[in-house]
C-alpha cells in the first residue's frame, strides 16, 4: 500500500484527488504513526471519527523536538535537523527514504522552474553547510547536482569568485539562479551591489543572528535595489516537511500539487477557518511526508488566497524563530 499511496502522491491532478488521497495518508500514519496515534487518542477521539480533511489533527511541529516522528518500519537513512536558535532543542526529521524527498523537491522545482540543468546554480549559505543535517543543503546539493553548468556551486566566502561567476554567465546567457539565506543575501548586496538583473535572486529566510531581523517586504526592498532586480524569489520550507512552495517575488507562496496550506482559529488550535482570507496559524498538509506525519501544524500565521497561494505573515510570540522563516509584518 506504501508505493501505491507513493505513486497516487506525485500523480495529483485535482482537488477531489487531493482530499481522497490525505484521507489514505491518514489512515496509514494513524496505524503506523506511534506517536500520531498517541497525540490522536489523547484528544480524545478515534479514527471513526475522522471523515473529511477537514477533521484531520493537525500534530504540532514542536513533537519533532522531543519524540521519533516515524510512520512505517523502514530504518532510517539520515536525520535532518532544524538550525533553530542558541538555547533552544533543535527539529529532528527522521527520514527513512530519501528518495521520497528528492523527488518531492525535484519535481517542485520542474513545476516552478523548469530543469535544474538548464541553471547555473549558486548556492550562498554560510552557516548551513558548516553543520550536518540540513535539508535545504541537502536539496541544494542535489539541483546544483543537475546543473550542467561547470561552475555551479556553493560559495561561501568567496564573493569575488561567485561575483565574477554570475557575470560570465550572464554573458553567456544561461539561466542563473543564486539561492541564498538572508543575511548573506544581504552582506552580498551591501558589500558588492553586483548588477543581478536577469538573475533568479531567492532568498531562504534566516538571519541566524547574524543581523537584525527584517521583514519579508524591507528584505526584498533592499535586495531588489542592490541588485537591480525588479523581483525576489522565496522558498517556504522547513526541516520537518519533504516539499517546498516558492514565492516569484510578489510574496504569495504556492505549492505542488501534493502540499497544501490550510488556516487554523489562532485562539483554538483544532478549528480550522473555512476559505480564503482570515489570517490565523499555518497548518501544512505535506503528502510527501508519508514516512513521518503529513498533517503538521507550525508557528506561522498566515492567510490563504482565493487561488490557493498563501502568505506568511510573521509568528506566533510564543514560538521560537525559525531559521527558515522570516518575520513579516
Amino acid at each position: 500500500m506504501r508505493s501505491d499511496l507513493r505513486n497516487r502522491i506525485f500523480n495529483i491532478r485535482t482537488e477531489e484527488e487531493f482530499l481522497k488521497t490525505a484521507l489514505e495518508v491518514f489512515d496509514y500514519q494513524y496505524h503506523g504513526n506511534p506517536v500520531y496515534k498517541s497525540f490522536i487518542s489523547n484528544l480524545n477521539r478515534s479514527r471513526s471519527s475522522f471523515e473529511t480533511v477537514s477533521d484531520l489533527p493537525f500534530l504540532p511541529v514542536e513533537f519533532f523536538r522531543n519524540h521519533q516522528i516515524i510512520s512505517g518500519e523502514r530504518p532510517v537513512e539520515m536525520i535532518f535537523e532544524s538550525s533553530g536558535t542558541t538555547g533552544t532543542v533543535a527539529g529532528k526529521h527522521l527520514v527513512s527514504d530519501l528518495s521520497l524527498y528528492e523527488e518531492s523537491f525535484f519535481k517542485t522545482f520542474n513545476l516552478f522552474y523548469g530543469e535544474p540543468g538548464d541553471y547555473f546554480i549558486a548556492a550562498l549559505l554560510p552557516s548551513y553547510i558548516e553543520r550536518k543535517g540540513s535539508s535545504l543543503v541537502y536539496m541544494a546539493d542535489k539541483l546544483i547536482g543537475k546543473s550542467l553548468h561547470p561552475e555551479s556551486g556553493f560559495y561561501k566566502g568567496n564573493t569575488e569568485d561567485l561575483v565574477n561567476a554570475l557575470k560570465k554567465a550572464k554573458g553567456q546567457n544561461h539561466k542563473i539562479l543564486l539561492l541564498g539565506v538572508s543575511f548573506a543575501l544581504l552582506d552580498l548586496a551591501e558589500n558588492e551591489s553586483p548588477d543581478l538583473s536577469g538573475v533568479i535572486v531567492m532568498e531562504t529566510g534566516g538571519m541566524k543572528g547574524r543581523r537584525k531581523e527584517l521583514t519579508r517586504p524591507g528584505l526584498h526592498a533592499i535586495l531588489k535595489e542592490k541588485f537591480n532586480v525588479s523581483s525576489i524569489h522565496s522558498e517556504y520550507g522547513m526541516t520537518e516537511l519533504m516539499s517546498q512552495a516558492y514565492s516569484k517575488g510578489d510574496g504569495i507562496f504556492y505549492s505542488p500539487p501534493w502540499m497544501k496550506v490550510v488556516i487554523r482559529d489562532p485562539n483554538d488550535p483544532l478549528t480550522l477557518f473555512t476559505g480564503p482570507g482570515k489570517t490565523g496559524g499555518i497548518n501544512i498538509i505535506d503528502l510527501a511526508n508519508l514516512n513521518s506525519c503529513s498533517f503538521i501544524s507550525t508557528g506561522d500565521l498566515g492567510r490563504v488566497h482565493e487561488d490557493g497561494g498563501f502568505e506568511v505573515l510573521g509568528r506566533f510570540d510564543s514560538s521560537d524563530i525559525r531559521g527558515c522563516n522570516l518575520l513579516a509584518e
